[in-house]
């Protein structure tokens, strides 16, 4: 999944989100085609014949008549354009389109990552995949990333209370050290593309991968206090059905029903 999307609001009487799916690069040939970073996981759709794409305040739209492919890059045609002098007056322009219907994206399943980034991530309040019930409703932390793996998507959230990994492989909540050890708090920002993500439908036999070798960034201050270990700042989850079965919006809120291991400390 690529993750660069970047919201606008058009100028024209729509009046709609848009979404970046392309920078023009260099002009193709003498006919007017032009080389393109494709910033979206659907170009078949974003870029076929008839398709209009937007200038950032909306008040331009490009309509494709021809998109092919050369090796890992898209070579786009629009109407209007028709040599190379043309073509070469385009390199460095951003396109858009008109975002998808937010409500049929929620009956498929999928969300923007921009609308995942920012949700509260808590526990869900009748966890099935073997995590203590206790822990049921618990604030895990917020979701600051949406990954594009090989396998699925993964979320990573920063923990609401980081905390320490042992040399035996032991963790600890920062806030049970003694003397408390001051950490990082800012946020990650990132432009995300016009890619959708969708909770994969696999079981937990297929993503052990992710519950063990769990990837932690950060790194602590004062290292001094932990030498006998390393301050583990945020998670990544499987964007999975099993592991996320609820997504709401409206709440800003994500529910998790992680296997045991998974995020430490739960």
């Amino acid at each position: 999944m690529n993750r660069n999307e970047v919201t606008s609001q058009q100028a024209d009487p729509q009046q709609h989100e848009l979404l970046r799916v392309c920078r023009i690069g260099r002009a193709q040939g003498l006919k007017g085609e032009v080389n393109v970073w494709a910033f979206t996981d659907e170009p078949e759709r974003r870029f076929a014949p008839g398709s209009n794409l937007y200038t950032k305040d909306g008040k331009h739209a490009y309509t494709v008549i021809h998109s092919r492919t050369f090796k890992d890059r898209w070579i786009l045609q629009f109407e209007g354009v028709g040599s190379r002098d043309a073509s070469e007056a385009l390199n460095g322009l951003e396109l858009y389109v008109e975002a998808d219907d937010r409500n049929e994206m929620t009956e498929e399943d999928a969300w923007y990552p921009k609308d995942l980034i920012g949700l509260e991530a808590h526990i869900a309040d009748d966890p099935t995949n073997g995590i203590n019930p206790a822990k049921a409703g618990i604030l895990i932390g917020k979701v600051v990333d949406v990954i594009d793996s090989p396998a699925q998507s993964l979320l990573k959230i920063r923990l609401n209370m980081p905390v320490i990994e042992s040399k035996d492989g032991s963790f600890v909540r920062l806030e049970e050290q003694d003397p408390p050890i001051k950490t990082d708090t800012k946020t990650t920002s990132a432009e995300h593309g016009s890619s959708k993500a969708r909770p994969d439908t696999q079981s937990n036999e297929h993503i052990k991968g992710h519950c063990e070798p769990i990837t932690f960034t950060g790194s602590p201050e004062g290292g001094s206090d932990i030498e006998d270990g390393r301050i583990v700042k945020t998670v990544l989850v499987p964007f999975v059905g099993q592991i996320i079965p609820d997504i709401d919006l409206d709440t800003r809120i994500i529910t998790v029903d992680p296997p045991q291991g998974l995020i430490p400390t739960f």
